[in-house]
């Protein structure tokens, strides 16, 4: 998939667990488990603002592209 997701990674930078994050930013473990995995199809932009302030980043921190060469060449 392109769109990679870095919540873990800006987790551990703030040395926030799952579960303070969940309760912080009002989602499910259910739910912040799909984002962070990369399982999640689409996130909401007043969620990406909410889990952004939550982490004091940018959702550049947060979300990723990354090309994927073979549909490129392929086209």
């Amino acid at each position: 998939m392109p769109i990679i997701v870095n919540l873990d990674v800006m987790m551990a930078k703030r040395k926030m667990s799952l579960n303070e994050l969940s309760e912080k930013v009002g989602l499910t473990l259910s739910n912040l488990s799909i984002l962070k995995t990369g399982k999640a199809k689409a996130i909401r932009f007043s969620t990406l603002e909410t889990i952004c302030s939550v982490l004091d980043c940018q959702p550049g921190d947060i979300l990723e592209y990354e090309y994927d060469i073979e549909k490129i060449t392929t086209r």
